[in-house]
Order: structure tokens, then sequence, then C-alpha cells
């Protein structure tokens, strides 16, 4: 006797004969002699005490055509079988019309779901293919079934869903002095490690490409002017080798010279050993120069995944005070100022200040030069972004000044915003480890749910029961994930699993990566905190105190259960302010489907990113940062602070350290800032001119704005999800 039924998309549910009887009826309605009720009666009550107690959908319709055949009615099974038919050509129609789209390059919502990539693209169309057949597996055969049902009703989405079956991890932190030293091995070919700063600067390069084919997330390096700074001095060292060549004189006495800072300077005046040091000087800035250069160009050209996408690349740094690594500092901002091809800004790497008083901050620290050249050039080229070592949750107990590998110690961040550090299997620190995956949870629908609860406290009660629900699905669906990943073998990733995760070295090639993946993070995000909040009390917390304590306790009981799966499933959990690109849209899509158009919940076409206040609201950067500071401290998987200025900011690099005050102030982790820039897409050229419509160097009308979209800058608006250029659209400045 039939007892469940297992349905197309994997679920089980129990049986219902009535179901048969009605698609009996209906294919009999289309028949002469019409429906006979007994002839329904007999054949469903042989297919269900016959039927095996669990059946699929087809089994039990392979058993109605058996049935319908074996009776006085064929006419009935041909009529039958024909609305089958068309059912199954209607289910592969969808199939095909979502293809169809790709294939047209048409803007929607699957080829625009990440900015980054181009899916116009061969490369890119084929990706997506893969991504849409890929993702019915997952629900069908990788998914538990509360899992499949929490995505299915919009409760969770699982990020990165389509590499869930090649057991793929997020991102990692390239601990590059590895690579650099030992050299690695990539494809066919290996790297001998690097002697000068050019070399270094294509082995960075390489190392995050390759990486970015193994992974399904992005790739940074953690201390950027630490690991690179060696390599000044031995081109330095090369360029007095080469004066005595020249000279035919012993110039080794210079090789180790004490060198205050590497500044290019006129060789008027000089003579003798200090005109040979400072040749040597100025012939090693150049170089590192263009070393800086061939970085920025390459990691804008550079295609990873197949040809259809620009690495999505991070580089920390900031806080090397020696003479090599500030020439390191100051060469990469010199070029970021400078611009690539025609002046255009630079996409990628999204470049990070390490900000830390004693250090890089203040004007009395070593490296404030350098931090007001930061500054500088954020104002005209929006990168740096700034990660400020000194919020109390970023510090490390093993960091002193004196230490030359104080970069152990300090934490680096993902350009858009990711965060590892603290770990409970290892060492405490961000390099060498990184995301394993992450889900979010959809906090909106939750509170939506709860909002015409008529008592307060009955409702956030209410609203609290149900987000546990959740948090234990998406708790339980990360660690079945981890459970699949650590399945992998070493050779699947053979650069990340050789040279950069934490504990690979000691892997052979058919180990599985479990003993070390441990050290990674899972990451539990949310969205639309704001949204939420006006549904559960009328205002959001940008508008309101009651609101905003609210907010905090939501994200405090959020940090709390992800500490208690931590010790449950034994992993390193952690809460996520949730990027919400892709996913801006999909969760604010099928809540209106859910329960229609809700002012200030559902009326936009997307979620304000994670706990922000909304893009549309006015108030000023003060206000905005004493709302969402507090919460960087509960968001430890990353968090960002973002403000848009008004007007040119070239010319206003005070705008910029005022900013980073905030973050000081207010014990923020990580933050951005926008401002106006104008790219014209015919010839590069950009400038900060208010509603440009014609390029003046060329006369071209295509002209576009750069802006971020998640922490990262995209050169076109022409690649985002409809959702995100409605939040575009609202953004207004905070003054």
């Amino acid at each position: 006797m039939i007892q469940v039924v297992v349905k197309r998309d994997g679920r089980v549910v129990g049986y219902n004969e009535e179901k048969i009887k009605a698609a009996i009826r209906k294919a009999m309605l289309q028949t002469e002699l019409g429906e006979d009720e007994s002839l329904i009666q007999k054949i469903t009550d042989r297919i269900g005490f016959t039927g095996s107690e669990r059946m699929t959908v087809e089994q039990i319709q392979d058993l109605v055509e058996f049935e319908l055949m074996k009776s006085p009615r064929k006419e009935v099974a041909k009529k039958y079988i024909a609305y089958r038919d068309q059912r199954s050509i209607a289910r592969r129609a969808k199939t095909r019309d979502m293809f169809l789209e790709i294939i047209e390059a048409k803007n929607n919502e699957i080829t625009r779901e990440n900015a980054n990539m181009n899916t116009d693209s061969p490369a890119g169309m084929m990706m997506k293919f893969a991504s849409e057949t890929t993702k019915p597996f997952v629900d069908d055969y990788l998914l538990s079934p509360e899992a499949r049902d929490a995505v299915r009703n919009g409760y969770i989405h699982i990020h990165d869903k389509d590499y869930y079956p090649t057991k793929s991890l997020t991102c990692v932190q390239h601990p590059l002095d590895k690579i650099l030293k030992y050299g690695f091995s990539a494809g066919h070919g290996e790297s001998r490690p690097a002697k000068r700063i050019e070399t270094a600067s294509i082995i960075g390069c390489i190392s995050l490409e390759t990486a970015q084919n193994e992974m399904h997330g992005g790739q940074a390096i953690p201390a950027f002017d630490y690991y690179l700074a060696p390599f000044v001095r031995s081109s330095y060292i090369e360029e007095v080798q080469k004066l005595e060549k020249l000279t035919g004189m012993d110039l080794s006495r210079l090789y180790d010279a004490v060198i205050k800072d590497f500044l290019s300077q006129p060789l008027d005046g000089l003579q003798g050993e200090e005109r040979y040091r400072q040749h040597a000087i100025n012939q090693t800035v150049a170089r590192v120069h263009q070393a800086m250069e061939a970085f920025i160009h390459n990691m804008n050209t550079i295609h990873s995944r197949g040809g259809n996408q620009v690495v999505f690349s991070s580089i920390n740094y900031g806080t090397d005070t020696s003479a090599e690594g500030r020439c390191i500092i100051r060469e990469i901002l010199n070029t970021t100022y400078r611009g690539v091809g025609n002046g255009a800004t630079a996409i990628f790497p999204i470049q990070i200040w390490k900000k830390k008083r004693g250090v890089s901050y203040l004007p009395e620290d070593p490296n404030y030069d350098l931090y007001q050249l930061a500054c500088k050039v954020t104002a005209r080229r929006f990168f740096p972004n700034f990660v400020n070592l000194d919020a109390t949750y970023n510090q490390h107990e093993n960091w002193r000044a004196d230490d030359p590998e104080r970069y152990r110690w300090e934490v680096a961040t993902m350009g858009c915003r990711t965060r590892v550090f603290e770990n409970r299997f290892g060492e405490k620190t961000s390099i060498g480890r990184g995301n394993l995956s992450f889900t979010t949870v959809n906090i909106v629908r939750i509170a939506i749910e709860c909002m015409n609860i008529v008592d307060r406290e009955e409702r956030i009660d209410m609203f609290f029961s149900k987000l546990d629900t959740v948090l234990d699905i998406a708790a339980r669906q990360l660690n079945d994930r981890f459970n699949f990943q650590k399945t992998a073998l070493a050779k699947q990733f053979p650069l990340l699993m050789t040279r950069l995760w934490n504990g690979s070295e000691k892997l052979g090639p058919n180990d599985t990566i479990e003993s070390v993946i441990n050290q990674g993070t899972l990451g539990i995000g949310f969205i639309g905190l704001a949204e939420c909040l006006v549904a559960l009390t009328g205002k959001h917390h940008g508008e309101d105190e009651e609101s905003q304590a609210l907010g905090l306790r939501i994200v405090r009981h959020m940090r709390s259960r992800v500490n208690e799966y931590s010790e449950t499933f034994h992993h390193n959990y952690s809460v996520l302010a949730t990027p919400a690109e892709g996913l801006s849209g999909k969760f604010t899509s099928k809540d209106r489907k859910s329960f229609g158009i809700l002012p200030g919940i559902t009326d936009r076409d997307y979620y304000t990113n994670s706990n922000h206040v909304p893009v549309y609201y006015h108030c000023s950067p003060k206000h905005k940062a004493r709302v969402e500071g507090p919460y960087h401290e509960l968001t430890g998987g990353g968090h960002i602070f973002y403000v848009e200025i008004d007007g040119d900011a070239t010319h206003n690099p005070e705008a910029i350290m005022n900013i980073v005050d905030l973050m000081d102030k207010h014990n923020m982790g990580y933050c951005s800032v926008n401002h106006n820039r104008n790219r014209c897409m015919d010839c590069g050229y950009e400038d900060a001119t208010e509603g440009l419509e014609e390029c003046p160097k060329c006369h071209g009308h295509n002209i576009d704005r750069l802006q971020r979209i998640t922490g990262y800058l995209v050169g076109t608006t022409d690649r985002w999800n409809h959702a995100k250029l409605a939040e575009l659209h609202d953004r207004v400045v905070h003054k």
C-alpha cells in the first residue's frame, strides 16, 4: 500500500488518492464517453493497494497508464499519456527558455547575478549553463529535506550553491611568502623561488589567478607590503652590482647600507659612493613602480574560471615601516593614483589600508605620510578601503611593534568584507585561512510572519522563536556541506592544498582535506535588518532608538547561537553581514508574492544590505557610524561601513580621513567611501563632473558611473541586476 510519494523536487509527501482521481477524470472528460466515476474509483483503489509503500510520482503515473490500458477505456489512456507528454514538454520548455535567455545575452536575474562575471562571453555562457543545471542536482541529492524546504520557502539562501558538488571552498588569505620562497607547481609548469621584484609581482598574480580557479570565492594577500619588501633590497643590490660591472669598483659595502627611505632624488651634487647609492635607489624605485604597475594591470586583465571573470582579488597593506616595505606601499599607491590604460580607475585588486595607532594612523606614526597618500588616492580612485586594527576585536595579544613578523597577528580582510581571524582549531590569524561556505537567513520574512501579532512582547518572542528554528536549519545545513567538502582529495586543489591552506603541506595528493579545513569558517549571514525592524516596530534602526536596541538584540542573539553551534558541531561558525549582491532582490521578490506590497518592507525591489541604515535614508556620516558601528563587533564573519560623500573628492582627502576617524571613534572594523566618478566607456576618460553626458576627450556619450556594488568596484553598471540598480538609484549622499 502506498504511504508516501517522492515528488520531482525531492520532497516526500503523504499519498493522496484524490490527485490520481483528478488526473484520470481530466483525461476522461477529453473523450466522447466522458467520465466514469466507478472506473476511476476502481483504478485508484487498485493502485493504492498494489503500489509500494514509497513511490515516486513517475512510478505512480506509470501504474495509472498501465491500469488504463488494461481497462475498456483505452482512449482515456491515450489522452492521459498525451497529457503527461505535454507536462513534460512544459517543464523542458521552462529550462529551454532559461537557456535561450543566456544564449541571447539578455539582462535578467540569471545572467546578472554576479556583476564581476561576463555571462555574455562563450565561457560565461557555459558557466551559467553549468550553474543553472547544477542547482537542481544540489536540491535533489545533496540537501536535507528541511534545508531544501527552507530554501524553497525563502527562509535561507545557500551561497554559491552551484559550486556545492565541486566541494570547493570560498576564499583564502594567501601566505605569499611561502610561494615566493619555495615556488609552486601549477598545471604543467613550475615556478622557481623569486629573486627580484618583477618576478615576485608576477608570481603574486599567478598565485591569485590559480587559486581562483580552485575556489568559488575571492582571493586576498594579507600582508602585501611585508611579502614583497625583501625583493626591494635584492633589486637594489642588483643595481649596485650593475654599477660594479660598469666601474670595476668593489661596492659590496653598499649592499647592506642603511637606507632610511627608498625615494628617487636628483643626482646633482652627489659624489662617489653617495652618488652610486642614490643611483641604485633611483633605479630600484623605478623597478618597483613598474612591478606595481604590472601587478595592477595583470589583476585587471587576467581572467579565471574559464576566461569569463577577472580574478576577485584583494591586497592588505600599510603597517610595514621598513624602508623596503614603505617603498612597496608608496609605489602601489602612486600607481593606483595614476590609473591604468588611459587613466582609468583600476577595479582590482581591492586595496585595504591597515590602520593602526603607533604605525599608520596618527601624525607621529612612522607611516603617517603614507596614510595621507592613501587617503589622497582613495579620494580619486575609491581605493584603498580601510581596516581598523585598533578595533577591540581585531587586536591580537601576540602583536608587538618590534616583531619583524607582526603581520602574522594582524587581521586582514577580503575586499567584499569577509573576515577570518579567531580560530578554535589552530593559530589565531587571517593568513592561510578563509571561509568554507556561508548561508544567509531571511530575517525579514520571519518578521513579516510575526508583524500582525498585536501584543509587542508576544510579537518579539514569536520572532525569536522562529529565528531560532531557521538558524538551527542553517547551522545543520552548513555542517552537512562541511561533511561533504571534507571528503575532497588534496589533489583536487593543487595550489590551495599544497602551499596556501594552513597545514596543507602535510597532505599527500590522495589524502582528504578533512584534517586541515576546520581552520576555516562557516558563515551564517543575514540581510534586511532595516526591513525586519520596520515589520516588528514600524521603524528602522536609523530613525528610532528602540528599533536600534531591538536590532542589536537580534544580532547579539545570532552571535550567541553561532557560538553554541561552534561548540555543538566543532567548527568555526561566525555571523556575517551578508554582502547580498545577487541575493538582494531574490528574498524580496519571493516575500512580495507571499505577503504583498508592505510599506517600508517589500515596497522596493531590494532588501537593505545586512545591518546598514537604508540607502535612501538621509542622515549624516556621524549618525550612520553611531548606528552601524556596534554591529561590527557582533559580525565576526565580516562587515563594512560605507559612506556616500558629495561631489568630487579628488582634492579633498581630508573628507576621507574624517570617515576613517569615525571608524576609529565607533570601534568599526572595515570601511569604504563612495563618491562621484564618471567613466567614458569608449575611451576610458574619467572625471568627477556632476551630470556629465558628453566625454570631453572623445565627445562620446557612452558615460557610466563608477560604483561599488557590495564593497568592490564595477567598471560598468551594465552587469548589475535590477535589484542592485534599484538600490543604486535610491542611494543618497550622507552629509
